[in-house]
């Protein structure tokens, strides 16, 4: 397919107010159990329109929306594009201004009132030249805004001890998907570079657990340390249908576990927090729900799962075990022999042996209890486009259209798409463009009106596919090497000539291994004929056949003797 004709709907995750969102959120919360029922009577539309301070005729709209729509939040939002009465919409930088106000003003300790708030805001609009908005509308803001958030932040956790759930134990679990926890973790094995086959580090791996099942709905191996990213990444791999990705590993193996969860658990720390996820979670019906801190128990069957993982990779060529202790004397960079691929192709193979298994606190297979939760709630519906299921969580950036298209860390992309927003480049602001660490040979740019995302590609179409974690290190390489100025030409050359050293050296070191078991075979092969004093010679043996120095690595790693988790 032609890159510049591919063309995904912006579903408004990073683009509608704030206000606007968590208006549409109030209303899918009142609107979606009503949808869900086959007959609803008018007793319950009349309580949704008080509570919402709608019609009832605007009640069974909405109820429609949500039945024929495709499962999104922003089937519920108010049109965007009419501007008219009735809509919330302001300035970009007067909601950028007012929303900054009311947090350094009114969400604090000092308790300022509204009018107060409203006449810094109207005062710092007056002082940058831009328009004032009405009172009503900071008001009705500031009624938006999350009651918990506000209680916590002007009057401390005490005040908001009555907004929240008194009970410390965790939630029990009666459904696959209705919670997913999501983890990440070190993986104890050195991995080693496609091209060259030498020591590049430990991977980090992302599990996503259904906790019904104790099945692995998603997972991400990557480079990167962990993040939001990484999420979002593994979400996107729990809610899409296997089968493809097991193609492209090469793999025979059954992974049917998929689905979208209605909650997805995280450790509460920074970096597992952004605009992108809770944006992304929200929009497909997610709630994403953060560990308590101080209970560790309620991110544990995760922490388990991935324990017991650790503990097989152990026995893969380049481990580094759990401590200097255990690793002893071996050496995990020389031993090392599996690729990125190659190991996330044994992790898959991994996952398939494990959901096979007996699971001691089930009492049954995992696979076994994922088919009775299918059973009993049906088969979960998968996201039918993953592509613009992925874009609703990809990190996020945002650039200045140029003459020759856009430029992020020295690499320009351009398409045919671009040239009628050139020409009027001066007129718009930053695009805002997401990417794939993964894969940089594409973005996503979205269009001025805030309609469609366009797959841009490389302006140079012979540079390779590379990712985030390649880029950066050649960009680190040109550091060291004193290069001040960084181009595009530069970058590629260098990323070219690290991946030719490489293989190269792999050719090399493969060679020279092989030499080296010959002449130690044949060493040994001739000291066990050496006849003694008064000997009678044997017959050679097939044993004394050098055996072959690099048998592959997927072959080391044993495939084909998974242990059960």
């Amino acid at each position: 397919m032609d890159a510049e004709s591919v063309r995904i709907a912006e579903s408004g995750t990073l683009t509608m107010p704030d206000v606007l969102w968590d208006r549409t959120m109030r209303v899918s919360a009142v609107i979606a159990p009503l949808a869900a029922q086959a007959v609803v009577g008018r007793a319950a539309v009349d309580a949704a329109a008080l509570s919402l301070g709608i019609s009832r005729r605007q009640v069974y709209v909405l109820i429609k929306r949500q039945r024929t729509g495709s499962g999104l939040l922003t089937d519920l939002a108010p049109g965007r594009s009419s501007h008219g009465k009735g809509t919330w919409r302001l300035n970009a930088e007067v909601e950028d201004l007012v929303r900054e106000v009311v947090r350094k003003q009114f969400l604090t300790r000092q308790k300022r009132t509204q009018a107060a708030v409203y006449r810094d805001i109207a005062g710092a609009c007056r002082m940058r030249l831009l328009p004032v908005p009405a009172r009503n509308t900071v008001e009705r803001r500031i009624r938006a805004l999350n009651p918990v958030e506000v209680g916590r932040r002007r009057g401390g956790p005490d005040a908001v001890r009555s907004l929240q759930s008194a009970g410390g134990d965790v939630p029990v679990i009666g459904t696959i998907l209705e919670q997913v926890q999501i983890d990440h973790t070190v993986i104890d094995v050195i991995v080693v570079d496609e091209r060259e086959r030498q020591p590049i580090g430990r991977p980090y791996l992302t599990v996503a657990i259904d906790v019904f099942s104790r099945t692995l709905v998603g997972m991400v191996v990557t480079l990167e340390a962990p993040s939001a990213v990484s999420v979002g990444l593994c979400l996107a791999h729990a809610a899409t249908d296997k089968r493809p990705w097991l193609e492209s590993l090469g793999v025979d193996a059954p992974w049917p576990m998929s689905g979208k969860p209605r909650q997805l658990y995280l450790d509460n720390a920074s970096e597992f927090k952004s605009e992108a996820l809770r944006r992304g979670c929200e929009q497909h019906g997610i709630d994403l729900a953060y560990r308590p801190p101080g209970r560790p128990h309620y991110g544990g069957i995760v922490e388990r799962v991935i324990g017991t993982a650790m503990q097989q990779v152990h026995e893969l060529p380049g481990t580094t075990f759990s401590n200097p202790v255990e690793r002893g004397r071996y050496d995990s960079d020389r031993m090392a022999m599996l690729t990125l691929g190659e190991l996330e192709k044994w992790l898959a193979l991994a996952v398939a042996s494990y959901h096979g298994s007996i699971h001691s606190t089930l009492g049954q297979t995992p696979a076994g209890r994922w088919a009775e939760g299918v059973t009993a709630t049906g088969t979960p519906a998968v996201v039918s486009n993953p592509t613009a299921f992925l874009i609703d969580f990809l990190p996020v950036v945002r650039r200045t259209l140029t003459r020759t298209g856009f430029v992020i860390d020295h690499v320009h992309y351009f398409a045919n798409a671009l040239k009628p927003w050139i020409s009027r480049r001066d007129t718009l602001d930053p695009f805002l463009i997401r990417r794939d660490p993964r894969d940089l040979s594409r973005i996503w740019v979205l269009d001025p009106d805030g309609h469609l995302y366009v797959e841009v590609a490389y302006r140079t179409m012979a540079n390779p596919v590379v990712s985030l974690w390649e880029h950066q290190r050649a960009l680190a390489r040109l550091h060291e090497r004193g290069i001040a100025q960084v181009d595009e030409e530069v970058l590629f050359r260098m990323i070219g000539q690290m991946r030719d050293i490489a293989s190269t050296a792999s050719k090399t070191t493969k060679r020279m291994r092989r030499d080296m078991q010959r002449r130690d075979t044949t060493t040994a092969a001739a000291k066990r004929r050496a006849p003694s004093p008064g000997a009678v010679l044997p017959p050679d043996s097939p044993d004394d056949e050098p055996p072959d120095a690099l048998q592959p690595a997927i072959a080391v790693a044993g495939f084909d003797q998974i242990e059960q988790w």
